[in-house]
C-alpha cells in the first residue's frame, strides 16, 4: 500500500523516514476456507477488515509496553503490506496457536496475526497456499445500512478474493488513522461495524473527489502499480 489523503494521520506520520529503506515487514491473515460451506465473498472482505482493526485497537498494539507494539509500529514505518492465505482443518488449528485474533462475521473467520519479517514468515503460515481464495457471494450484497462506514471498492479494478480482503484491509487502516481517539474508541466499542460494497462508476468518480482516505495499491500482485482500489467513508471523517 503507497501513501493516501488520509495516511498522513497517521501516528508515524511525523516521522521522515525512506520506506523502501526500512526493514520490511507483512501482516498475515488467513481465512478459514473449509471444502464444504465456504465463507461470502463480501463477508470475507468485511470480517478481514475489522480483524485488522481489531488488532490495531487491541492494548497489546497500542500500549507503549505492548508486547505487539513494536513490531506493529515496526510495520508501520515500512511499506504496510498484507498477505492473505486460506487454510483448513489441521491447518487452521495449528495457525491459532501463532500470536493472533480470529475475528468471525456471519460466515467467515479470519485470523490477523503479530506482523512478521517480510523473509521470516513461521513455517504454520508460509506453507499456507496465497491462491485459492477466490468465493463467491450466494446473492449481492444488500445496501449498506445508512451511518455505516463503508468501504468502497473501485468498479474498474478486478481482484481475486484474498487480493480484496487485503485491500479492505487497507482501507480500515487508513480510516483508523484519520479519526480522531474519541472517534477510534467510540467504533471500537461499537464492534466495528462496517460494509464493503463496490461502487457504482458514477459513485466512484463522486467519492475520487472527495479527500476520504484512497487506497494506492503498491502492485506487488494483481494489480498494476498506483491503482486506486479502495475509498473509505466513515460518517465521522465527515465531520473532522
Amino acid at each position: 500500500m503507497t501513501s493516501s489523503p488520509a495516511s498522513s494521520s497517521s501516528p508515524f506520520a511525523d516521522q521522515v523516514v525512506d520506506r523502501d529503506a526500512a526493514p520490511q515487514f507483512v501482516l498475515p491473515l488467513v481465512v478459514r476456507i473449509e471444502r464444504t460451506d465456504p465463507p461470502a465473498h463480501t463477508d470475507a472482505l468485511e470480517t478481514a477488515a475489522r480483524a485488522v482493526l481489531t488488532l490495531l485497537s487491541d492494548e497489546r498494539t497500542t500500549a507503549a509496553d505492548g508486547e505487539w507494539a513494536e513490531r506493529v509500529h515496526a510495520w508501520e514505518d515500512a511499506r504496510i503490506r498484507k498477505v492473505v492465505r486460506r487454510a483448513r482443518g489441521g491447518e487452521w488449528r495449528k495457525a491459532q496457536e501463532l500470536d493472533g485474533i480470529t475475528v468471525t462475521g456471519k460466515s467467515a473467520e479470519v485470523r490477523v496475526f503479530v506482523p512478521v519479517p517480510l523473509d521470516g514468515w513461521p513455517k504454520e503460515l508460509a506453507k499456507l497456499q496465497v491462491s485459492g481464495t477466490e468465493l463467491e457471494d450466494p446473492e449481492p450484497p444488500a445496501p449498506a445500512d445508512p451511518g455505516v462506514p463503508v468501504l468502497w471498492f473501485n468498479p474498474e479494478v478486478e481482484m481475486s478474493t484474498g487480493k480484496s480482503m487485503a485491500q479492505a484491509g487497507h482501507g480500515a487502516q487508513l480510516t483508523w488513522w484519520a479519526l480522531t481517539a474519541e472517534q477510534r474508541a467510540e467504533w471500537r466499542a461499537a464492534g466495528f461495524p462496517l460494509a464493503v460494497r463496490t461502487a457504482t462508476p458514477e459513485q466512484w468518480a463522486g467519492l475520487a473527489a472527495t479527500d476520504l482516505p484512497m487506497v494506492r495499491d503498491a502492485g506487488f500482485t494483481e494489480v498494476a502499480p498506483g491503482s486506486c482500489t479502495v475509498i473509505a467513508d466513515h460518517p465521522a471523517l465527515h465531520r473532522n
